[in-house]
Formats: C-alpha cells, structure tokens, sequence
C-alpha cells in the first residue's frame, strides 16, 4: 500500500477505490461505495502559504489549481470542474510557462492562503465546566489536573470558571477581592435573556429593546464581560483561589439515591454565556463530568438508586425513559453551538455511566474531543488533559471557527459526510437525493478541529451507462476539491485547498485499508440510526458480494478460489471488524460503545485500522521486535507480547518469562539481556501513549492472569476448547464459541463462488435482449449478489421477467445451516 501512504503524504486523502467507477451500475457492483477519509489540516513539511486571496471560478466557486487549463496568450484559464473559462485579474499579468504562480505548480495539489487583513479579533477562549458531585479524594484530583492546565494556557487566551451540582455557579473572575458567583437552579431552563439579567451585564448601560444581544457590538460593554473571561496571564490567581477552595456540593445526598447533578443545565448556561459575550470566536466549552446527571432537560437517570442506568438492551427496547428526552435536549445544544462556532469537549471520569452517549450529538457534531475514564486520578485523564494544551512534537494543533466545502466533476455528487462536523444546509446541484450522515449539502461548520481530525465522504455515481457504451473503453476523468475555511493557531484565518483527481480502473487502486475504515464508519452509523438493523449480517452480505464480483475461481473446484493481492488482506479486517467494539456492544455500556465510536469517526485511516484490527509486535531472545499474527498461537512461554489496540496498550509477559522475573533474574548482572527483554516493550509502549489522543491505557500482564484478557479478546480463536488444534509448547486456549478466521475464510470462499457463478446471468441481463429466467434452490440465500442484481434489473427493464421461488437468511458463521452448496 505504499502507493496510497504517498498520496496521502501529499494531500491528506485515502479512498477505497482510487480510482472511480465509470458508472453508477459499476459503482453499485463495487458494494463499498466511492468516498475518501480526508484529513484537513494534516500537516505537509513544505506547503506553501500564499499571502492573498484565492482566484475562484465565477461559476462554481473552486478555486485555481494544477488541474486547470490555462490559455497563456489570451490570460484566461478553464475550470476542470465546471469547464467555465475565467479571465485572470491584472496582478496575474506576469504569467507564462517559464513564470507559473504557486497555485499551478503540478506538485502543489495543497495549498492554502492566509490573508494578513484577515485575523480573529476575540483570541481562543477555554470555559471549564466543573462538575463537584463526587467525593473528596476524586475533586482532589480534578483540581490538581486544572491547576496544571491552567499553567499551560496561552497567556493571551481567556478564561472562565462554571462549576455545577444540584446548583450552577457562574464564578466572576473579574472580581478578584474576595470569591464571587451567581447561582442557577439546576432544575430550571435558564435563556440567555435571563442570564444576562441576573449577571448584571447592564448594569452600567441600558439593555437595547430590540435585536439579538451577542457580543460587544451588540450592546455589551468589553467590562461586562471581562467579569466573566478574562485573559489566562491576568486571572491566574483569582482560579487558583476559586480552585483551592472548591468544595464537594454541600447539598447532602440519601444513601438510597444518586446525587443531584444537573449537567444539561450547566452546559446550557455555559453555551448561553459563550452565546452572549463572545459569538463566533474560537471557544471551548470544557466540561468535566464525574458521574450521571440526574436533573434538568438532560437527565439520564432518576436519582433513585433502585433505578439502574440505561443499558444498549434498554435502548434497543425503549425501555429507557430519559433516553430520547436528553438527546433532544443535547441536538438542540448542539445546534445553538454550531451556529455561535463554539466547541464541547468532555472529559468523562467515573467508575458508572455519566451520559456520553446522550452528549455524542452536541461533542461530535461541534468537533470537540472526548475521554473516557475511570477516575480523575487516572493516567488516562491527567495525561490526555496535558496533551490538550501542550507545544512541541505532539501538539494537536487546535484550530477553530472552520468550514469545509467540497467541488467534484459534474459526474458525481456528495451524499454526505460521517464525522466531526454538522451540516450548513447549503442546497447545490451537488447535493445527492440519498443522504449518509450529515447529508443534503455541499457545506459543513466545523467549530473545532485538529491536525487529526479527518472526515469521511461518501459519494454517489451519477453518470449511467449508455447501450453504446458497452465493453467499451472510458478516458473521462473525475476531479475532487475540498476547501478548509478555518482560524490557525497564530489567529489568522486560512484557506486550505486540496484537489485531486482519480481515473476509472478499479482493481489497481482499491486500498484495503481506507476500504475497511470506511465500512466500520458506515456499519456504526448504520447501528445508530436504522431500526433492527442486523451489523454482522450486513458485513457477511457486503464482504460476499465484492468477493464474488473481483475473486477467480475454477468451476467445480471450490478450492480454486483466490483473491487477487489487492483484495487479499480485506477479509481480515471485516473478519475483525465484525468482532471490534464497535460492532459487539455485548459487555459494553451505551457510554463506552459512544466513546469508541467518537473517536474511530475522527480519526486517520492508519490510526483507525489500528482499533479494527490491532498490532501485535513479538519480543524474544531469538530475534528483536518483530510483527506477529494476531493469533493466539503468538503466545509462547518465552515471549513478550506488545498488543496496541489503540484504546489499550498491553505488555503480555509468556508463562516462563514470568518465572523468570519472579526469580529476579532481571536484577542480575550476568542476566542483562533478560532486563534489556523486558524493558524493551515497556519503551515502545510509552513511545505510543506519548503521541496518542487520548492517551491509551497501559495494561502490563502476565500469562494466566486475569487482565490478560485484554490480549486474548482480540485474538484469532485458531485454539479453542471444542477445536482440533492444540496450542504449542506453552501457549494457550482461547475458551470462546467465535470461528476462527480459517472457518471464517472457508465460508467465504463457498459462498463467494456460488454468487460468483451468477455474474454471467447479471452481464447477459445488462444486454438489450429478452430472457425469462427461474431460479429455484435447495437452501436458497435472499443475500445472493445475483439475485439481488436479477431483481433489480427486473424492476427497472419491463423486457426482464424474474421469479424468485423462496429465500433463508445467510450468514457465513454457521456452518451447520450452510452446509450444503446453494443451487
């Protein structure tokens, strides 16, 4: 795949098949759907940054770009997209062959523009949002997390201090003589009209009768403000105080119920506040939550402890009665958000559930960042705060206020895009009448964003296949442009465009990886949003059909069957996917299914394909690191296992090993290379943790230990208790019902030849002629490719006349039912 780790050095892009299918009926064939996981910001070591304004087309708005045709003579250049001939201005009349701008340099695909009139005038503002319903010793560790943040902060950036339990406490920095704050009832929906009566925010000047109060130009004086955010290098002293003094809610709470903790409300007032100081500035809501609330519009639990918390079979039931009810409130939030710019991140720490998956609207659609863990005490959670806010190597690179906007070729449209962003509503020709994510557009705000966010799109094929066109070869070419509107971290406001293009040739540029990344993107919104919705079965039917459409086989011989290199590795990953947890909720909270799902939806193609399958690296005395199989035949008593799941980093120590670091063995001058083993993975693993948000948790184990199921769940069960193959000299039995990947791989090339044999039928359909064709099976399978196709075709050409005796499901993990070959 070194090819397509090169085209993303360049500008940031994965896709499935790089290059496009020249129809819709041949897109449709291809089962994974055109799209491109792009990261906006990646960071290039020699972009250029131009310091003036784009030069845009007058008819479709994309900018200048290698791909465009320029006529030197007549200063006039074409644009791919909408082929409209543009004339160049007067500061362009220097150009010629030998004297090329930036912007029509071959090499630059990437570039962006920074206009140096064009600056943010609020700098980024961070509003911590403090939960105090927890014990003593967990808001001892909480505050000692913000002190060091605060510590951290750009002197320039201002600050504000919300904090919240069965009331919310508005903290007035500003008023540095002796603590000062105003109280909200937890219970209450406060507006923003109220806010800004009882804070006093005209007390000075009278309130303006009509219009929309937001900011200073709008009737707020830069004093009234300033009470409440004021720069980091200013109010220092008067948040450690508030921090030092910080109690647990004093409001005392019945041994038989859950404390009051109004965490909707908080966040709303917070949201109003940010609403009506500083809208449409780079702000932060950063709210750090320690526990489940239990009042205001957002609660998600009643505070009676006989009532446990939802669970995924609760919601699946809609048996969860504050469930819907919080999302409402959290789409509402996040729509009030999206149109201030403002971002929610969470930082969610506690051994229960604290309603991630209800505040997964507001966070994800705003583009905020999210951790999970168990206490504010953990490394988890001290670390990935620090990694917020510090410089160097691993900076994220926060960025603010962006919008992105995607051009293509006549040719294709969007359908929508699955991560970090919300839909502006902007209606174009490019728009597609089938909607994925947040569909319906050809724009999207982005509030926050980093070096890592990465957004995937999804596209649909429009140009249809004439009766001419037929086995006949295509030259067309299609052309992608994405514009990226965003605040850098120096203040000014940039634009950074991207245009590729891919031609038509399938099987050469399918990359396995962006394939797989996509499909669990897909499989989780699919989960989230389709009524009993069956995932396994929908990966088993997808995997079948692109299998039977690109594999070879010999007829009558089963074995035979083979996948060209391309698509070899592909059936490991679904195989993984569809046991991943973003798949398998079973033993996961509706909390930790959100999380896992947040951040697979944000994340790089190389970064994701680490969750769906993991990374398993050997270290023995036989050979330095090296890669091993994620099987469980890797385990052996005289190994060490790094596993890196991407939410967990394990150290896995073999059976002997550890009788060996029990003897002390390692602590023994003659025994140094044994020391230099076990340290080895130890390094690797904080090389990990250190440049990974958020920061992954580290589990060091030992063979036969009780964590080390860590390791053994994400395993290939190729030795279990019920199977004939028996692990080697000191290995290990996986004890699980799951098929190994070898039975899963034998299904798939039974099944997959079958349907294969039905692409004639599907190719002499795709004809102008008439036939009558009756398929009758003795297991028929209603997932058969061919069927599928046959139907359709049926329904669109009233020449084709198809009759479909009976159908039972199919699924590639039961080989009982599946036993015998399909008619």
């Amino acid at each position: 795949m070194a090819e397509f780790l090169d085209l993303e050095a360049q500008d940031g892009v994965r896709m499935p098949w790089n290059v496009i299918p020249g129809s819709k009926q041949e897109a449709t064939t291809c089962v994974i759907p055109v799209s491109s996981i792009y990261t906006p910001l990646k960071p290039f070591p020699n972009i250029p940054v131009l310091p003036y304004a784009p030069l845009r087309c007058r008819t479709c708005r994309s900018v200048l770009n290698p791909f465009s045709i320029v006529d030197f003579v007549g200063k006039i250049w074409i644009c791919p997209f909408c082929f409209q001939r543009n004339h160049f201005p007067p500061h362009y009349s220097s150009l010629s062959e030998d004297n090329l701008p930036a912007e029509l340099f071959p090499q630059y695909t990437t570039i962006e523009y920074e206009s140096p009139s064009e600056k943010a005038t609020v700098p980024p503002v961070f509003l911590f949002v403090v939960d105090t319903c927890m014990i003593e010793e967990e808001l001892g560790f909480l505050k000692s997390a913000l002190s060091q943040a605060i510590d951290l902060l750009p002197d320039n950036s201002l600050v504000g201090l919300i904090t919240f339990g069965t009331y919310v406490y508005v903290h007035e920095l500003g008023f540095g003589l002796i603590p000062k704050s105003y109280v909200f009832k937890g219970s209450k929906d406060i507006t923003k009209d109220q806010i800004l009566d009882q804070m006093n925010f005209f007390a000075k000047k009278p309130k303006p009768v009509t219009g929309v109060i937001a900011g200073a130009r709008d009737g707020l004086t830069a004093e009234s403000i300033a009470r409440f955010l004021l720069p980091a290098s200013e109010c220092e002293f008067a948040l450690n105080s508030v921090l030092e003094e910080l109690q647990k809610d004093p409001w005392a709470v019945p041994p038989d119920q859950r404390a009051t903790r109004c965490t909707s409300t908080a966040l709303s007032v917070a949201a109003s506040l940010l609403g009506a100081c500083v809208p449409g500035s780079g702000a932060r809501i950063m709210a750090f939550v320690g526990g489940p609330s239990t009042e205001g519009a957002g609660a998600i639990v009643s505070k009676n402890l006989s009532e446990p918390i939802r669970s995924h079979k609760d919601i699946d039931k809609d048996s969860a009665p504050y469930y819907h009810k919080a999302v409402k409130f959290y789409e509402g939030l996040a729509k009030q958000l999206v149109n201030q710019g403002h971002v929610l991140d969470l930082f969610a720490c506690a051994l229960d559930q604290v309603g991630v998956a209800e505040l997964k609207v507001a966070v994800e659609r705003t583009g905020g960042l999210v951790v999970l863990a168990e206490s504010f005490g953990h490394s988890v959670f001290k670390d990935s705060l620090k990694h917020v806010f510090q410089s160097g190597d691993f900076d994220l690179g926060l960025s603010f206020s962006g919008i992105f906007e995607v051009n293509c070729s006549k040719d294709i449209k969007v359908q929508g895009i699955l991560g970090p962003c919300a839909s502006l509503e902007k209606k174009t020709p490019l728009c597609s009448d089938t909607i994925v994510g947040q569909g319906n557009t050809s724009a999207w705000k982005m509030c926050g964003l980093d070096k890592a966010t990465s957004l995937c799109l999804v596209f649909d094929i429009v140009k249809k296949d004439s009766p001419d066109a037929i086995g006949q070869p295509t030259s067309n070419q299609f052309y992608f442009q994405f514009l990226t509107y965003y605040q850098h971290t120096n203040g000014q406001m940039r634009l950074r465009a991207t245009t590729l293009s891919r031609r038509w040739d399938l099987i050469s540029g399918f990359d396995q990886e962006a394939a797989a990344v996509v499909m669990a993107r897909l499989v989780s919104f699919k989960m989230e949003t389709e009524v009993e919705f069956d995932p396994i079965r929908w990966l088993d039917r997808s995997l079948i059909r692109l299998c039977s459409r690109f594999g070879d086989y010999q007829k009558d011989t089963p074995s035979s069957f083979s996948l060209s290199p391309r698509f070899s590795i592909f059936p490991q990953f679904i195989f993984h996917l569809r046991r991943s947890q973003f798949v398998q909720v079973f033993n996961n909270s509706p909390d930790e299914t959100a999380f896992f799902r947040m951040i697979l939806n944000r994340e790089n193609v190389s970064n994701s394909v680490v969750m769906i399958q993991p990374s398993l690296i050997s270290y023995s005395f036989h050979s330095g690191p090296e890669p091993a199989l994620l099987d469980v035949a890797a385990i052996a008593g005289d190994r060490i296992l790094l596993l890196d799941s991407y939410f967990t980093v394990v150290v896995f120590h073999g059976a002997t090993v550890v009788q060996w670091r029990k003897a002390g063995y390692h602590n023994q001058p003659e025994h140094e290379a044994f020391a230099q083993l076990l340290k080895a993975p130890i390094d690797d693993a904080d090389a990990i943790i250190k440049e990974r948000f958020p920061v992954p948790r580290l589990v060091i184990c030992d063979q036969h230990g009780s964590q080390a199921r860590f390791l053994l769940a994400k395993l290939n069960p190729s030795a279990t208790y019920n199977s004939d193959a028996s692990p080697m000299l000191g290995g290990e039995t996986i004890f699980t019902d799951d098929v190994s990947f070898e039975v899963f791989l034998d299904h798939l090339q039974s099944f997959s030849k079958h349907l294969a044999a039905g692409l004639a039928l599907v190719q002499l359909l795709q004809n102008p002629q008439v036939f009558t064709i009756c398929m009758s099976f003795e297991n028929p399978a209603k997932e058969c490719d061919f069927v599928d196709r046959c139907l359709k075709v049926g329904q669109e050409d009233p020449t084709v006349r198809i009759s479909q005796q009976r159908s039972t499901p199919l699924d590639l993990t039961d080989p009982v039912s599946n036993s015998r070959a399909l008619g």
